[in-house]
This record gives C-alpha cells, sequence and structure tokens, in this order.
C-alpha cells in the first residue's frame, strides 16, 4: 500500500471514530454490550470506507486534472 493511500485510510478512520465518539456513543454507553459494539463496529467500518472513497475520488481528480498544481481553486478564491 502506498503511502499516500495509507494516509488517506488513517485520516479517514479517525474521522469517522470521531463522528462515532462524539454521536454514537454518548447516546448507547449505558446500554452498551456485544451486539450494540458489533452494530457500532460495522458502521466504523462503513464510515471509514466511505469517507476513504470520497477523500480519494477528490485528491484523484484533482491530480488528474492538475489543479493541485496549478493552484486553480476558482470556487474558493477570488481574484481581485
Amino acid at each position: 500500500m502506498k503511502t499516500d493511500r495509507a494516509r488517506r485510510l488513517a485520516e479517514a478512520a479517525c474521522e469517522a471514530g470521531l463522528v462515532l465518539g462524539l454521536v454514537a456513543l454518548p447516546t448507547a454507553w449505558r446500554a452498551l454490550d456485544t451486539s450494540l459494539m458489533a452494530v457500532l463496529a460495522g458502521m466504523l467500518l462503513a464510515l471509514t470506507a466511505a469517507t476513504y472513497a470520497l477523500h480519494a475520488v477528490t485528491f484523484d481528480c484533482f491530480l488528474l486534472t492538475g489543479q493541485r498544481s496549478r493552484r486553480n481553486l476558482s470556487y474558493t478564491q477570488r481574484k481581485d
């Protein structure tokens, strides 16, 4: 696995863990058992996969179109 892909995967896992930790875990803390932990683990995997795919598509699109090297970000920066 390339270092860029590994970094994307680590970022996606951290972001998914942060979302689950802030949203789902406080609500489910009192009823936490093995079946609920399995559901939360599945949600973590699904969120990680979705975030990784979104990052990969976005960054690969920048690489293919050359926008990363030209710094052509016309939607976020105005030239006055």
